[in-house]
């Protein structure tokens, strides 16, 4: 199995930008695509971003699109989500997660591995 951990989270001001890390154990890392999800008090967990196996295959949620960006560097085993722009309502507490398919994809229930998870607060 593998485990995640993420950090970077913090307060920042609306407009603000923050790039959140995770780091992988494992030896199989770089056969695993890595997604980003959130989730606020009160609501589900939802679908951020996600990068396949390569790092040539990248998908967003909507609501970030054009903000954010997923990257993986598969030596140092490290997935990374810049973000950019941020707004009071991307404030949640964010999870990376590895699915051992290899294959981009928005679904929760694919993910077979999961972070402990880091917050993120925007201020307006």
């Amino acid at each position: 199995q593998v485990q995640l951990v993420e950090s970077g989270g913090g307060l920042v001001q609306a407009g603000g930008s923050l790039r959140l890390s995770c780091a992988a154990s494992g030896r199989t890392f770089n056969r695993y695509a890595m997604g980003w999800f959130r989730q606020a008090p009160g609501k589900e967990r939802e679908f951020v971003a996600t990068i396949n196996w390569s790092g040539g295959s990248t998908l967003y949620a909507d609501s970030v699109k054009g903000r954010f960006t997923i990257s993986r560097d598969n030596i140092k085993k490290m997935v990374y989500l810049q973000m950019n722009s941020l707004k009071p309502e991307d404030t949640a507490v964010y999870y990376c997660a590895a699915d051992d398919s290899g294959r981009a994809t928005l679904s929760r229930n694919e993910y077979d591995y999961w972070g402990q998870g880091t917050q993120v607060t925007v201020s307006s």
